[in-house]
């Protein structure tokens, strides 16, 4: 059952995204979380994340991420767990710029008092740029 429910987590993150629900978005996360962008730009803590995830979406006029295929390992009597989700996102910047993120987060899971959320997530983009993947594609084997 509880596949389902980080599915779910999953999902609920991309939504609060495309709405810009942040109360939504920021109940994915643990209150001790961190959130990866890049490799050396980590943030700590559900408030720091989210003041940053804030400072992020003012760029964007205009964001829809998808999630396709994912998978989750879980230890439900330790109530954590891993994964990797795979999402793309179509984006409009407020200086009118548009482009693509196609990437993957490595996540990190915890239960705490029945809910799970997200104890880590960290993005790692294979492109992100014009939609006409004209910029630099990094494969996951490249």
């Amino acid at each position: 059952m509880s596949r389902a429910h980080i599915a779910d987590l999953v999902h609920r993150y991309a939504d609060a995204v495309v709405r810009r629900d942040e109360a939504q978005w920021a109940a994915t996360w643990a209150a001790t979380a961190t959130w990866e962008l890049a490799p050396g730009w980590r943030v700590e803590g559900r408030d720091e994340i989210v003041d940053l995830w804030n400072r992020a979406m003012d760029g964007f006029a205009a964001v829809v991420q998808t999630v396709s295929n994912g998978t989750a390992e879980l230890d439900e009597e330790a109530g954590t767990g891993t994964g990797r989700w795979y999402v793309s996102e179509h984006w409009k910047r407020t200086d009118g710029t548009g482009g693509i993120l196609l990437a993957y987060y490595d996540d990190e899971y915890v239960r705490t008092d029945g809910e799970w959320s997200f104890a880590a997530r960290a993005l790692t983009a294979q492109y992100n740029g014009p939609a006409d993947l004209s910029g630099d594609f990094l494969n996951a084997w490249g």
